[in-house]
């Protein structure tokens, strides 16, 4: 007999739950915001536990929080789509990671990120040249968009007869102001070169530059690094 309530309750929690789920709507994981994405996991953990609960009482309790966590949900939803305050509360906003050349570090740690990271973001999506993005912009939803620079988008070279360029690894030779050595040595060159080419870029202090990469072709590219938060609002 308990086996059998446990198998009916369970069906029923599950029916609840695509009910429920159905009415804050059909978003994908990666577009939820943080509000949306704890909001599931509280449903869900009570979901799971309406399956296993004994007496009728509190089976009745489980299911009104449930409910009720869901009629929470979708009711900051439409106040979110009514006002942008709330939305930028609730949802957050999108924060400019990288622009023209420029690292905006503070809102890399407002974003719990490190220039490490957003290496690794940029080449899982193609970019193993950063030279070749012109801004990073972190979404609200946690993913990081890329926009390459519009010289370097993509056309048909065989028409036009181009011949294309080369593509190659880049070395990292400078990261949070510290020059990274045996990356410097792999690229096949040395600190009074590294030194003159920094100088001939005017810069003159190393704590300034938050990223400098050597491509194939031995060009050094510098990224500085800003200090204060960029609080651009042009992506709400």
């Amino acid at each position: 007999m308990f086996l059998l309530k446990s198998f009916f309750t369970a069906i029923f929690s599950i029916l609840a739950l695509f009910s429920l789920t159905k009415l804050l709507g059909n978003k994908q994981i990666s577009q939820l915001n943080m509000f949306d994405y704890v909001n599931g996991i509280s449903i869900g953990s009570i979901a799971a536990e309406l399956a296993v609960i004994d007496e009728t009482e509190n089976f009745l309790g489980v299911l009104i929080a449930m409910i009720t966590y869901t009629l929470v949900g979708y009711l900051i939803s439409l106040l979110t789509i009514k006002s942008i305050k709330l939305r930028r509360l609730l949802s957050g906003k999108s924060l400019l990671l990288i622009e023209n050349g420029v690292i905006y570090k503070k809102n890399l740690i407002k974003a719990r990120l490190d220039i490490n990271d957003i290496l690794t973001i940029a080449r899982n999506q193609g970019y193993f040249n950063i030279s070749e993005v012109e801004c990073a912009i972190m979404e609200n939803n946690g993913t990081i968009s890329f926009m390459q620079k519009p010289e370097l988008k993509a056309v048909n070279r065989n028409d036009m007869n181009i011949l294309t360029q080369e593509d190659g690894l880049v070395y990292n030779v400078i990261i949070d102001g510290r020059v990274m050595l045996q990356n410097l040595r792999h690229s096949g060159n040395d600190m009074p070169w590294l030194e003159d080419e920094i100088k001939n870029q005017g810069y003159t202090d190393l704590k300034h530059i938050m990223l400098a990469t050597i491509d194939i072709n031995n060009n050094l590219s510098i990224y500085k690094c800003i200090e204060h938060l960029n609080k651009t609002n042009d992506f709400d």
